[in-house]
């Protein structure tokens, strides 16, 4: 009797712990995080605050894991994503350029994101920043690192010259001049100015990069003479190998360096000691003021799982509220993205602390960014050529212009 109930006691021990260790197993399986992959392009400091975001999204719910991966750069992220989209080895999620979106949807690996996030909070997002998100009619981008095109200015020249911030283009082109007779530099650019061209055509009303530019137009002639004649003049210069203008700007003898709001951070930090300098907007041209936004945004890959998708959208909702788009802008430089987030109290403290912030903050309202296009990547990289060209002035404007546009009907065909 004696051994019966110990054979029933054992018994019931084995089957107790069976059921404890599949509870176990079922509470493992059920506390499994779902894993989103997310390729991106930040380096140095601007990885470091995108890491910490990512850290905050994964300890503010236990469904998704976000696992970030820096590319190196932008460029890098393009190549390597389409690479994977050959060999089937894409991330989850990634950004970019949404200017490649057209491509990505031409090669049937994105999805739209209408089906997983909530149109109400795109919404929010200011109207200029929030252009690049749709193509086709569909919402294939989500906003994320959006800067502004802005003048950079030495405060102590203008003060010693007598100059003030130019107001048009015509005005900057008179002090440049101005500034050459007291053996200075009117104006610096990056080793392209394709950015400046941009503005300056969609000031002039003749858009640079659209499926059919008006290339030889008069408007856009002579909107790409601006920058040529102060080449020619000398009056203005570009990086060349230095690759962006801030190292001449900061070299001490230029009024001015047109660049993006992205490099504030960059600017503060290597800034020389005793050097003084502000932003403004760009100047205007022809009575009509617009500045380009450049940036990159957030895509979702179409082998992503359904629960990829649900936790690739969450977390890409997660960054556009107010608390961590406004950490994202004060740690980095690029644009708090929404309307609240632009007028709370912990931006404007920023601002009132960060006074070069302010510039890309007032472009908003002039801001656009170019229309989406298959084929667009192509017609940049012709643009760049053409650019390289006028920026060394082996060609004329017209020359140059004429030659572009031949060279894209040749393409288009």
């Amino acid at each position: 009797m004696k051994l019966f109930r110990y054979f029933l006691t054992s018994l019931s021990a084995i089957l107790l712990l069976g059921t404890l260790s599949a509870c176990s197993q079922a509470k493992t399986t059920t506390n499994k995080r779902v894993t989103i992959t997310f390729w991106h392009g930040m380096t140095g400091d601007h990885q470091q605050a995108l890491n910490k975001m990512i850290q905050d999204f994964n300890h503010s719910q236990s469904t998704y894991k976000v696992v970030g991966s820096s590319q190196g750069n932008f460029g890098n992220v393009q190549q390597k994503i389409t690479a994977a989209a050959k060999s089937h080895t894409l991330p989850t999620m990634a950004q970019t350029t949404y200017t490649d979106v057209p491509d990505y949807v031409h090669g049937n690996f994105i999805v739209p994101l209408n089906a997983y996030v909530d149109s109400a909070k795109l919404k929010q997002v200011v109207p200029s920043l929030r252009q690049s998100s749709q193509y086709q009619g569909k919402t294939y981008a989500w906003p994320f690192s959006k800067s502004a095109r802005i003048l950079f200015y030495n405060r102590d020249l203008l003060k010693k010259t007598g100059l003030r911030v130019p107001r048009t283009w015509g005005e900057l082109q008179r002090d440049s001049v101005r500034a050459k007779a007291q053996g200075l530099n009117g104006l610096a650019l990056d080793q392209s100015f394709t950015a400046e061209l941009n503005n300056l055509a969609t000031q002039a009303g003749t858009p640079l990069m659209t499926p059919h530019p008006q290339l030889t137009s008069p408007k856009m002639i002579a909107a790409t003479h601006v920058i040529t004649d102060m080449l020619k003049q000398k009056t203005a210069t570009t990086a060349g190998t230095d690759g962006f203008g801030n190292v001449k700007f900061f070299k001490g003898k230029t009024l001015f360096y047109s660049g993006s709001s992205a490099a504030l951070g960059i600017m503060a930090a290597s800034t020389p000691k005793g050097f003084h300098w502000r932003t403004a907007v760009l100047p205007s041209y022809r009575g009509k003021s617009a500045t380009s936004i450049s940036g990159n945004d957030l895509v979702l890959f179409k082998s992503a799982s359904k629960a990829q998708r649900k936790g690739a959208a969450a977390f890409m909702q997660f960054l556009l509220t107010k608390r961590e788009t406004v950490k994202w802008a004060k740690a980095t430089g690029y644009l708090p993205l929404t309307k609240t987030a632009l007028k709370s109290q912990d931006y404007r403290q920023y601002l009132a602390k960060n006074p070069t912030a302010k510039a890309a903050v007032k472009s908003l309202p002039i801001g656009f960014q170019d229309k989406a296009f298959y084929g667009y990547s192509t017609q940049l990289n012709a643009v760049n050529q053409t650019v390289s060209q006028l920026s060394t002035l082996e060609v004329t404007p017209e020359k140059g212009l004429a030659q572009l546009k031949a060279q894209l009907n040749r393409e288009q065909k």
